[in-house]
């Protein structure tokens, strides 16, 4: 039988973990030709804190 992780345990692994990918995103961010007006779109996976930042961005 496996053993039960505590509730604390898990917080402190978690904050040991602070660079994991658990706080990464993935944006999708349409952009218009303004020759063609057809649209094209733009992925990246960023940091959850630069998101606002990628869709301020022109």
């Amino acid at each position: 039988m496996a053993k039960k992780v505590s509730k604390n345990a898990r917080i402190a692994q978690r904050a040991a973990n602070a660079g994991s990918g658990k706080d990464h995103v993935k944006v999708i961010k349409s952009i218009k030709d303004p020759v063609t007006g057809k649209y094209s779109y733009k992925e990246m996976i960023l940091h959850k804190d630069k998101v606002k930042e990628f869709f301020a961005a022109k």
